[in-house]
């Protein structure tokens, strides 16, 4: 059985996800699905429709959300000694070593990317580059448009 790593905040996100699915969305649409019945003719009742397919996707992320929870790995990057290596849940800052320009980078699990946040996959490219590597090291990234070498100036375990 195959664990995926998350962060402590990726696996609060999830549960309050799944929460907000069971208390809130599912009795919502159970509500929209007897009132649409009550309109009767459900073969042409567009709202009936609707309200299952609603329904349908609620009960698909349930799903999903629990299947993820249960393969979950929650790493707590807080809690291990800060070692100025590249591990899964740090945030790292890398400077571009062509352009001098600096960036900063969280590790996360694939749930939990968001590269408006600068919150990367694990298995991102840049994230393959970086694990294992410390400060001072340097990086090359296989990018579509070559390689990218990035030299890490810090890791933070934040």
């Amino acid at each position: 059985m195959t664990k995926y790593p998350m962060t402590v905040e990726g696996e609060k996100a999830l549960r309050s996800e799944l929460d907000q699915l069971k208390k809130v969305e599912r009795p919502r649409i159970v509500q929209a699905i007897a009132e649409a019945r009550e309109h009767g003719d459900l073969k042409e009742n567009a709202e009936y429709h609707a309200a299952r397919e609603q329904q349908s996707f609620c009960e698909g992320r349930i799903q999903e959300i629990e299947g993820k929870l249960s393969h979950a790995q929650v790493i707590d990057v807080k809690s291990m000694p800060e070692t100025g290596k590249v591990i899964f849940g740090v945030t790292v800052t890398v400077i571009n070593c062509d352009t001098d320009a600096e960036i900063t980078y969280k590790i996360v699990g694939e749930d939990e990317a968001d590269i408006k946040a600068n919150k990367i996959a694990v298995t991102s490219p840049i994230a393959r580059a970086l694990i294992g590597k410390e400060v001072g090291d340097v990086a090359v990234v296989n990018a579509p448009s070559g390689e990218i070498e990035y030299e890490i100036d810090s890791v933070r375990h934040l």
